[in-house]
């Protein structure tokens, strides 16, 4: 089946031209004008890629990114954000939220596609992880369910290491203490003293780790991430 890519924007003319194009290239297409329906067809449709247009009419593109991000079902979707707004400010935020990329109007068509394309082949290599990764000191054995640390072993319980787990397998898109809760707890929606359990077993992961706990990056206010280079 052709992949769907959901272009959540408010402008008539980028969405026929978008929608006109992307068809050429072999994609379904759906389009929605505001936030929450956005959410709503991420939720609904799982899209194979999201367009996101940051300047929206009630929750702007960073709020629908971010509430996507939270839940287990639309977290893994890639989002490419596609706004006039070129400061680095908002491109570092679009990315610390967990945008997979960052597209500015005016844009090229030809790029745009491109960016869509490498995305896409992203997105489909982070679903599959191999039987080893090696980053930097730390090893993690994700058949044998083993991890070292500069060849030394490291002993995790279940849930870290299904934590560390959900880390590494995001590639670096942020993930939220929710979306966390969700994937290694299997609890959703949680509230404010279930989330602390992520940051007491992150820390202790943290200090398991020793010289790789550099790897699992806070980010404030909303969660964490995986540094694949640090």
């Amino acid at each position: 089946m052709k992949q769907l890519i959901l272009i959540v924007e408010d402008e008539h003319d980028i969405v026929k031209m978008l929608e006109y194009n992307l068809q050429k290239e072999g994609y379904r297409t759906a389009s929605v004008s505001n936030g929450s329906q956005a959410v709503e067809a991420a939720t609904r449709d799982h899209p194979d890629l999201i367009l996101l247009d940051l300047m929206l009419p009630g929750m702007d593109g960073f709020e629908v990114c971010k509430e996507l991000r939270r839940h287990s079902k639309t977290a893994a979707i890639p989002i490419i954000m596609l706004t006039a707004k070129s400061q680095e400010a908002d491109k570092i935020v679009g990315l610390e939220l967990g945008a997979d990329d960052y597209v500015t109007k005016p844009f090229s068509l030809r790029e745009l596609l491109a960016r869509i394309k490498a995305v896409l082949r992203r997105s489909k290599r982070q679903g599959q992880l191999p039987e080893v990764m090696r980053i930097s000191d730390l090893e993690v054995d994700f058949s044998k369910i083993q991890v070292s640390v500069k060849n030394k072993a490291v002993e995790l319980t279940s849930k870290e290491f299904e934590l560390l787990k959900a880390l590494i397998k995001a590639n670096g898109r942020v993930l939220s203490r929710e979306h966390l809760l969700d994937v290694v707890w299997g609890v959703d929606h949680a509230v404010e003293i279930q989330t602390r359990t992520v940051d007491v077993h992150v820390t202790t992961l943290r200090k398991k780790l020793r010289s790789a706990a550099d790897h699992i990056v806070t980010v404030k206010n909303y969660g964490y991430r995986f540094d694949h280079e640090g």
